[in-house]
């Protein structure tokens, strides 16, 4: 596990791309409990990261489609 960008500047992909590669070191079980904990913690960190880019498109999605409403109503 490498933790060399720090989740807030991380991208959505790039967030997304590590949280499978924690995932995939959990599920193989192959870690130590100190290790699995560490994976944990920084996997609760990089679904936080892609939690907010998601919540962020979809607040940017609706304001594009009240903006195109309100267009719409007013022609």
């Amino acid at each position: 596990m490498t933790a060399a960008v720090a989740p807030e500047d991380m991208s959505y992909e790039q967030a997304r791309d590590e949280l499978a590669s924690v995932v995939a070191q959990l599920e193989a079980g192959t870690t130590t409990l100190e290790e699995s904990l560490a994976l944990w913690e920084r996997g609760e960190q990089l679904v936080a990261v892609c939690e907010k880019w998601l919540t962020n498109a979809r607040e940017r999605i609706e304001a594009v489609r009240k903006k195109t409403a309100a267009a719409a109503a007013d022609s």
